[in-house]
Order: structure tokens, then C-alpha cells, then sequence
């Protein structure tokens, strides 16, 4: 395949939108946010207790409610969950995550659109795929109306 100008000019202003994501305000407070979650030790206390409990839940689950610890496990894994989502990082990292999510599909649909009107974008957001019969992932085989 050989290098046109127009395909040269299409990478370059790729990797010029990409420069402007990475150093957008968004891009900043979620590697930020990564960056603290990762580094606070009690942070990641919860996390690992969270990960322990879900692992052991996954074993009992096999067996359902016959379990002789089904149901206190159940709780405790509850409990490790309620704990690490009320995680001032936690929470922290997942609000710059959906941020930075939304950055990204808007990005996506301004492009596909500026292509076509007919392009379908899968955003997983229904805000933006409102347009299209596309709602989301189109891991459905086409059953989501799409061509896929």
C-alpha cells in the first residue's frame, strides 16, 4: 500500500487529536485519580479484600445455596464490595473514568459522522447511539437491528 498525502495528513491529524486527548484536563485527572488509587495502601487493602472475598463467592457459587457458607459469604462479599466503592479513590476513579469514556464517544461520533451520517458508532451510551440501530457492543450478531 503506498503513502498518499491524504493518508499521511489523516495519521497526522490522528495523532494530533491524540496529543489534545492525552493532554486534555480529562486525560490529566484520570491518570491522576489511576495514579492515587494505585499508591494508597489502605485503597488497596479494600481492593485485595474485595478480590478475596469475590474469588471465594465464585467457589461457593458453584453449589449455590446447598453451600454450608453460601450465605455468609454472600455478606462478607457484600460488605468487601460496599466497603471499596465507598473508597474516596475509588469513587474518585471511576467518576474520571466515566468522564474520560464520555470524551472518547463524542470524539467517536464527531468522527464517524464527519465520514458519513450512516456510520454507525457503538458508544454503549444510549445518548449517542440514539441515531443508529447500533446500542452498543453489536456483540449480538446483528439481533440490535445493525449490519454487524
Amino acid at each position: 500500500m503506498l503513502a498518499t498525502i491524504e493518508r499521511l495528513e489523516v495519521i497526522s491529524e490522528a495523532e494530533s487529536l491524540a496529543k489534545m486527548i492525552l493532554q486534555s484536563e480529562v486525560a490529566l485527572k484520570y491518570r491522576k485519580s489511576y495514579f492515587m488509587l494505585k499508591n494508597d495502601p489502605e485503597t488497596q487493602r479494600k481492593i485485595s479484600a474485595f478480590v478475596r472475598m469475590k474469588d471465594l463467592f465464585e467457589d461457593v457459587q458453584r453449589f449455590g445455596r446447598y453451600h454450608p457458607d453460601y450465605k455468609n459469604i454472600n455478606q462478607k462479599t457484600r460488605e468487601a464490595k460496599r466497603e471499596m466503592d465507598l473508597d474516596e479513590n475509588v469513587a474518585r476513579f471511576r467518576q474520571a473514568e466515566n468522564e474520560l469514556q464520555q470524551m472518547l464517544d463524542e470524539i467517536s461520533v464527531i468522527v464517524g459522522k464527519s465520514v458519513s451520517e450512516h456510520i454507525k458508532v457503538p458508544t454503549g451510551n444510549p445518548f449517542f447511539d440514539s441515531g443508529s440501530a447500533c446500542s452498543g457492543g453489536c456483540g449480538s450478531g446483528g439481533s440490535c437491528g445493525c449490519s454487524a
